[in-house]
C-alpha cells in the first residue's frame, strides 16, 4: 500500500523527489504518513479535501482486498 500512495502522490506534485511515505503496521491496521513539500500540500489535499478523500478511498479498497484497516495521515 505504501507504493500505491507514493505513485499517486508523485503524479500529483511538482517536486516528486520530496514525497516520503512511512508505514507503521500493527496486527491488522496499517498507518501511512504522507509527507510532501509544503508548496505541494494543496495539490495533494485538493479543494475541500477531495483529492485526499479519493486517495483514501483507493487505499480502503486495497486494504479490503488484503483484509486490513488503513489510515492515511497527510502532513
Amino acid at each position: 500500500m505504501k507504493e500505491l500512495v507514493e505513485v499517486i502522490a508523485r503524479s500529483l506534485v511538482s517536486q516528486p523527489e520530496n514525497v516520503v511515505v512511512t508505514e507503521e503496521e500493527n496486527d491488522r491496521e496499517v498507518v501511512l504518513t504522507l509527507t510532501v513539500d509544503p508548496s505541494d500540500m494543496g495539490k495533494v489535499i485538493g479543494k475541500q479535501g477531495r483529492i485526499a478523500k479519493a486517495i483514501r478511498t483507493v487505499l480502503k479498497a486495497q486494504a479490503i482486498r488484503e483484509d486490513k484497516r488503513v489510515t492515511l495521515d497527510i502532513g
